[in-house]
């Protein structure tokens, strides 16, 4: 079972060095553990997603100008995520204002050829099931 994503929930980048917090603003009425739920719509980079670290993505453009700078030693570049449309919903049948929640293991791809998923719903009561 997965649980709804709240507004303090922690995510991560199979590409970044660091995990990086969540915030809701596709819903601010619907309350689990006593924090907003976010929706799949929550996926835009720093105002929802914000940055994990270091990048370390070759399909970065900065990553690679570093990395060939460096004669080919990766050269980790800042985290400026950039999420490829909504999350991909793994609940569609739960609905928060007409949208599909975000459940714990939920999935966005971000440009850069990373895979960011949930390692925190920010609340463990209220499942989505």
């Amino acid at each position: 079972m997965s649980e709804l994503v709240t507004a303090t929930g922690i995510c991560k980048c199979s590409m970044g060095t660091t995990p990086a917090p969540l915030k809701a603003t596709s819903n601010q009425k619907v309350l689990a553990g006593g924090k907003p739920c976010m929706t799949i719509a929550d996926a835009q980079p720093m105002s929802n997603v914000g940055p994990f670290g270091m990048c370390t993505s070759m399909a970065n453009p900065q990553v690679a100008a570093a990395t060939a700078a460096h004669l080919g030693v990766l050269s980790p570049q800042p985290c400026i995520p950039m999420p490829v449309g909504p999350w991909i919903p793994t609940k569609p049948k739960v609905l928060i204002g007409g949208k599909p929640c975000l459940a714990s293991d939920s999935k966005c791809m971000c440009a850069y050829a990373g895979v960011v998923t949930v390692s925190f719903p920010g609340q463990v009561k209220a499942q989505a099931n």
